[in-house]
């Protein structure tokens, strides 16, 4: 697809309603429950069909439609994230995306704010997913920006960990709470060697820096089992749920809610 029809597409789809948004579960490893769930942008359109996040993000962020874009997702994400509540479903964190460019929006933080008021979720069960590269541009901003997210109770995580360029120490100075282990690293466990040895050193550091680790793409039992051994705290992936509308998750979480959970 040209870019430009790309764009002209998307500038409209904003206006006549033609994106939504599927969700994809996280599962705690030791209880069994559905802790969370991430909110994926999808974009149906009339006349280029389904256009894939990967084409859109990118043209999107270019053009600064991103902004809008990412508006509508947290408020949508938010305001769903309440009704499964008011259905009598037990709360859970909603992850939401968000771009460089919105992070550099000085209208980011109002944003969140009305996102939250207009759907009066309360604020720790939102959770803003960035990632490393992100946060390594210009880093003494980002912890300004993100230490005023975190001051509204809103949590925040560091998505595809390990593919970027951060340290330890670089990670220590950001007020993160959760960090996701990119499934590049899970797609080879357990046979590739230095991929296990990769995860076991991030479980072992999130672990000393008090951060919730998930796991990312996971999709068998012998990356579950992996993952299980070395105290890794959560997993999304197609092994449990891959991305659903909000019914289904909603289904979803109702079964896993009746369901006895197993430990360990």
């Amino acid at each position: 697809i040209e870019q430009l029809s790309l764009e002209t597409h998307l500038r409209l789809a904003l206006e006549r309603n033609e994106l939504s948004l599927n969700f994809q579960a996280k599962l705690d490893f030791k209880t069994g429950a559905i802790t969370g769930v991430e909110a994926l942008l999808r974009w149906h359109s009339p006349t280029l069909g389904d256009v894939t996040p990967t084409q859109v993000i990118p043209v999107a962020e270019e053009t600064g439609l991103i902004i809008p874009i990412g508006r509508w997702v947290m408020k949508t994400a938010c305001a769903q994230n309440v009704a499964w509540q008011q259905q009598g479903l037990p709360p859970v964190c909603i992850s939401v995306n968000l771009s460089l460019r919105q992070l550099r929006d000085e209208n980011l933080i109002e944003d969140i704010k009305t996102a939250l008021r207009d759907s009066g979720m309360a604020p720790h069960l939102l959770e803003l997913e960035i990632t490393e590269s992100m946060v390594m541009h210009n880093p003494a901003r980002m912890v300004v920006i993100l230490t005023q997210i975190k001051d509204m109770g809103v949590r925040l995580a560091i998505d595809d960990f390990g593919t970027g360029y951060s340290s330890l120490a670089h990670i220590r100075r950001f007020p993160i709470d959760t960090i996701k282990v990119d499934r590049s690293f899970i797609r080879n466990v357990p046979e590739d060697y230095e991929d296990k040895a990769i995860i076991e050193a991030i479980i072992s550091m999130g672990q000393t820096l008090s951060l919730t680790v998930v796991a990312e793409g996971v999709e068998t039992q012998e990356q579950m089992d992996f993952l299980r051994q070395h105290s890794c705290d959560e997993m999304q992936g197609y092994y449990f749920s891959k991305p659903v509308v909000a019914d289904e998750f909603a289904n979803l979480l109702k079964m896993n809610f009746s369901s006895p959970k197993k430990s360990g």
